[in-house]
């Protein structure tokens, strides 16, 4: 016969267990019943595991790229990227990415993309050559309280795996990319990515 305090414990685990998995379930829902404008559709998404942000692709192996979109929520005056690590490392130093913004930072203007390398942990953030290819240039909405970016990438060295990264932060009035957090969730912001199987 279990002892009371053993029951106890063992029922707080097994309802906290059934709550990360509802949890679990109703994030790949929510990823899954995203919608897009008229004639974007994407055969896999994942919902990524910090900054409530989300990747919708569908890969090409005929020419190994990849066609997606990358959601995150933000305030209209703030900016997220998403981007591949192409060094060879796993965190941002090194990364090819697409920031959006709103192009006077108050979140009433027209929604901009930055494509850019960072080089270091304070990166100059001017528009330059990715390491990457791009065939369709990238564009980007803000609705809902959320920045989607768009684009079409080669995924570099024909590779389904890569190293990526995504983030968010705030923007100077002026429409000026301001540096995002040093702390918690976003430091956490990076997943090797399987554009096969997801």
């Amino acid at each position: 016969m279990a002892r009371p305090g053993h029951t106890a414990s063992l029922l707080v685990a097994v309802a906290m267990t059934t709550l990360l998995l509802a949890a679990g379930t109703a994030t790949a829902q929510d990823c899954a019943n995203a919608t897009f404008p008229a004639g974007r559709w994407f055969e896999r998404c994942n919902a990524l595991p910090v900054l409530g942000a989300s990747l919708h692709w569908t890969y090409h192996a005929a020419n190994g790229t990849a066609e997606l979109a990358f959601r995150a929520p933000s305030p209209s005056g703030g900016w997220v990227a998403w981007g591949i690590n192409t060094a060879g490392g796993v965190g941002m130093s090194g990364s090819s990415v697409f920031v959006a913004s709103h192009q006077d930072g108050s979140g009433g203007g027209a929604v901009s993309v930055l494509s850019t390398v960072l080089e270091s942990t304070s990166p100059s953030l001017t528009n330059g050559t990715l390491g990457f290819d791009v065939p369709v240039p990238p564009t980007a909405e803000y609705a809902s309280g959320a920045y989607t970016i768009y684009v079409t990438v080669a995924l570099p060295n024909n590779s389904t795996t890569q190293n990526t990264v995504w983030q968010a932060g705030p923007s100077s009035s002026g429409g000026s990319i301001l540096p995002h957090p040093m702390t918690g969730t976003s430091l956490q912001s990076v997943k090797k990515q399987d554009f096969l199987s997801g």
